[in-house]
């Protein structure tokens, strides 16, 4: 069997494949490793069969959508995935087919409620149920404790003790353990009575994850997250330095358009001289009242540069070309000491 572990931060992927039929399947894919995962299946001849989620992950952003995609592979998840972009959807004991390969999937709700583990004859990829020295936790959306207990004692720590346990997170640099060394070593499952096990779940001060809401709403609904989508756009656009803004205002020679596209009472507050106010959300619907020539060039503009990289890539996509953004927003340019125009 092909077998590699993919570690991203704390984040662990797993490639597995089949060596006599060269079919591949890939679990819990990092969006930011797409290419090393295609480098790896590469390398070793391989053609993915499957791209699989164990679970709605809260704590970064899924990469099956993307390499499903990419490589023509259906995205698995559990049954009550929200996630519209899995195409095939398992239930308890159901298994996927990889040529020699035969992946169990147990669902484990707990972490989530479309927990699963995936069982590949001696290893069990166990997801953020269990975890090398602890389990996965109960407090973000659809988590429950008491599922928890049940999946762990009532069905994966069944499992035999050698069983290999591969999670989808370990921050101690930790490959892997088995399940009779968590048994008898991870603090958690020494609360072995239900109601002391789902007490202490229910006490445990934990952090929010970083990118908590935007995790979820990306993996969830299946759309790009921000960061995603502003690369794409940046690949899309010209930008303008601060310093060439500075020396076209100073010479007089600021022949284009400067959209600002911060609300009403920001662009009041302060704005670069000679700049026009058109709030982002109106944009679509004014741009070709206020900008009747679609030759001319426009800087758009906004509080960090974000805003305005996308409205620039729209603005190209609506006909202007020669479209452009501030680079480093209004804030880079207040903090320079820049000169703007406030309004009484």
């Amino acid at each position: 069997m092909v077998f590699e572990q993919v570690a991203t931060g704390g984040c662990q992927s797993y490639l597995v494949g089949c060596e006599a039929s060269r079919a591949a399947v890939l679990i819990d894919p990092e969006l930011s490793r797409i290419d090393e995962y295609r480098g790896r299946i590469g390398q070793h001849g391989l053609h993915l069969r499957y791209v699989v989620d164990t679970h709605t992950h809260a704590d970064h952003f899924s990469g099956s959508r993307e390499i499903g995609r990419l490589l023509d592979a259906p995205v698995v998840m559990h049954q009550l995935s929200p996630a519209p972009h899995a195409t095939l959807r398992l239930d308890d004991g159901d298994m996927l087919v990889a040529g020699q390969l035969r992946l169990k999937a147990l669902h484990t709700p707990g972490h989530t409620r479309d927990s699963m583990c995936l069982l590949l004859g001696d290893r069990v990829f166990t997801g953020d149920t269990l975890l090398i020295g602890g389990t996965g936790r109960t407090d973000l959306p659809t988590g429950d404790p008491r599922a928890l207990y049940d999946s762990l004692f009532d069905k994966l720590l069944k499992l035999p003790p050698q069983t290999l346990v591969f999670p989808a997170h370990d921050y101690k640099g930790r490959s892997h353990s088995t399940i009779g060394a968590e048994l008898a070593d991870n603090p958690r499952l020494q609360k072995r009575q239900r109601g002391e096990f789902v007490a202490m779940m229910q006490t445990l001060d934990l952090s929010a994850p970083t990118h908590l809401t935007e995790a979820l709403r990306t993996n969830m609904t299946g759309a790009k997250p921000v960061s995603q989508l502003l690369a794409e756009a940046s690949a899309k656009v010209a930008f303008m330095s601060q310093g060439e803004l500075a020396e076209r205002i100073g010479d007089n020679s600021c022949d284009m358009v400067i959209l600002d596209l911060r609300e009403r009472d920001a662009f009041a507050a302060g704005h670069v001289p000679g700049a026009k106010h058109l709030p982002r959300g109106q944009l679509e619907l004014r741009v070709n009242s206020d900008l009747p020539d679609p030759t001319v060039k426009i800087l758009t503009c906004c509080e960090f540069g974000k805003i305005s990289t996308l409205a620039a890539v729209t603005l190209r996509e609506l006909g202007y070309l020669r479209a452009t953004a501030l680079e480093g927003g209004l804030a880079a340019w207040r903090e320079a000491g820049r000169p703007l125009t406030a309004e009484a």
